[in-house]
């Protein structure tokens, strides 16, 4: 029996229920015509894109999803985990950036737990050995 942990990052599910509401009232429209069908088709795919977008993460890797497709990558592909403050993007070996989806950067240590291995950061280590130097008085 497997012990694999898996945590999905989703958006939040009021996009979806937004987009959903917006589909039903967009539903009157088709009573003028039936060119207003693109109209309802627009809000139906961030609907289905809202559910189904995100990032699947596991042991092995991690898997991004979208609306028609999905990219897995394994972690021995991964270089490191890159912040910009706003969003989370995995760097690959060959030096390549895929945005991880759904996962902020608060999200980072429930991503580092679901991947069973540890975090480890570029920050460079500072040593309190090192005596700061005095000040130069300026005449």
């Amino acid at each position: 029996m497997s012990t694999q942990v898996k945590v999905k990052f989703r958006r939040s599910a009021a996009l979806a229920v937004a987009a959903g509401i917006t589909v039903i009232g967009a539903v009157p429209l088709l009573a003028e015509s039936v060119w207003f069908l693109a109209v309802l088709l627009v809000p139906l795919a961030i609907s289905v894109w809202a559910w189904r977008a995100g990032t699947d993460v596991d042991e092995r890797g991690f898997t991004v999803r979208a609306l028609l497709g999905s990219r897995t990558v394994p972690w021995n592909a991964v270089d490191g985990l890159v912040s910009d403050g706003r969003t989370v993007q995995a760097r690959l070996a060959n030096g390549h950036l895929v945005p991880l989806d759904a996962v902020r950067p608060a999200d980072l240590p429930r991503l580092v737990k679901a991947s069973g291995r540890d975090l480890e950061t570029d920050r460079p280590a500072t040593t309190e050995d090192e005596p700061a130097e005095p000040a130069q008085p300026t005449a």
